[in-house]
């Protein structure tokens, strides 16, 4: 074993027991990056003025439309940002897609990433992915509006899943919401994912979505049937429950796989008492940045925390965010709910990310044995805080 090294901060984030060291120091293999031992500095020990995190999870990305960074207006709502995607999401190729899939991924690594939960239509990332250092789950999101679609949609998802298997890349189906999809098409791809045991949903992103399922009314309900397609069932209930009520159409409930809700931003008690009746194991992605970007609003994140629920952070895409810069989602969050502690916080971007894509023996926190990658924080306040003008950087 080569010799270990040593880094002394202010803040040691460990995310194990209390979570937190103060005037802390993070052992480590620098051979390999294997965590040898956390602890409390000497009174003599020089100690840097960061915090010390373990590698980040983004956990809800499409690294895939990175070629639409700056070519969206903000503040359009779900129905304006559906109008300018299908405008703009194919004028690129996959070269292009390509490079800068591997641009930002390289980023997000050196800003420390060491995992992701990427979303992709096509087979543009997967190449990028299988070389990277950076470990990636790929959902393949499927979408079609018509009943009579779902044999060809699924047809073409299982052939794209063989082009990620044949590039040794972790993949299966997805499907993207309940506003882009018939209730067949919803059930048979979530069933699909549910077969590998993980499954990433758009959930609960708009009141527009909520509008469409309970009333069917709104600018959504009206985008789609100015587009022609046929919409969900109007239910009287929330997108959530009519999400859960048509999985029924693949097995009873309770689900066993990991199952990631991602936006939740109309996400009530009620919502949140029947998704942990529903799935055993469903965790909460926020992309606070991204809901700012597309309607100037944010979740219900004290609600989500008081009610412990496992919840994790996401980037979004560069269509929807100026950057894939998890410390800034983070600040965000910190800004808006100044009373969530900061270990939970950084626990949603690190350990709550790993358990949800079932890495955490090796990711995820600085237990002994792990090699989660280790970060550094700076500008960060005398409590341990991050804020606006935090980075990060890291280590190893």
């Amino acid at each position: 074993m080569a010799q270990t090294q040593r880094i002394n901060a202010a803040y040691v984030y460990t995310l194990e027991g209390e979570g937190i060291i103060r005037n802390g120091y993070v052992e480590y293999d620098p051979s390999d990056g294997r965590i040898v031992k956390t602890g409390q500095c000497s009174q003599t020990d020089q100690i840097l003025n960061v915090a010390l995190v373990p590698g980040f999870v983004n956990s809800h990305c499409h690294s895939e439309l990175s070629h639409l960074q700056g070519k969206f207006y903000k503040g359009s709502g779900m129905a304006g940002f559906i109008d300018q995607i299908n405008a703009l999401r194919d004028w690129a190729g996959n070269d292009v897609k390509a490079a800068l899939v591997s641009k930002w991924m390289d980023k997000m690594w050196d800003d420390g990433v060491s995992a992701m939960a990427d979303i992709s239509n096509d087979e543009s990332s997967f190449k990028v992915k299988a070389r990277h250092k950076m470990y990636t789950r790929t959902f393949l999101e499927v979408f079609g509006t018509e009943p009579e679609q779902c044999p060809k949609v699924m047809e073409d998802v299982r052939k794209l899943n063989q082009l990620a298997d044949a590039e040794g890349i972790d993949a299966a189906p997805t499907p993207h919401s309940c506003y882009t999809m018939s209730p067949e098409l919803l059930s048979t791809s979530a069933g699909a994912g549910m077969e590998k045991g993980f499954l990433s949903y758009h959930s609960q992103e708009s009141q527009q979505e909520e509008d469409l399922i309970r009333k069917g009314t709104g600018e959504m309900y009206k985008n789609r049937k100015q587009a022609g397609m046929s919409t969900p069932p109007v239910t009287g209930g929330s997108s959530l429950e009519y999400f859960i009520e048509t999985l029924g159409r693949v097995a009873p409930a309770p689900y066993k796989a990991n199952v990631l809700l991602v936006h939740n931003v109309c996400l009530t008690q009620s919502d949140i008492d029947a998704a942990k009746k529903a799935f055993e194991h469903v965790f909460f992605a926020l992309c606070p940045l991204s809901n700012i970007f597309i309607h100037n609003t944010l979740p219900p994140v004290e609600l989500m925390w008081k009610n412990g629920l496992d919840i994790t952070v996401g980037t979004d895409s560069l269509s929807s965010n100026d950057d894939l810069d998890i410390i800034s989602e983070l600040a965000c969050l910190h800004e808006n709910f100044p009373s969530i502690p900061m270990v939970e916080i950084f626990r949603w971007a690190s350990l709550n990310g790993a358990r949800f894509l079932k890495k955490d023996d090796s990711l995820g926190s600085f237990a002994e044995g792990k090699r989660p990658g280790i970060v550094i924080v700076d500008g960060i306040t005398e409590d341990g805080c991050i804020t606006s003008s935090s980075r990060s950087k890291r280590l190893i």
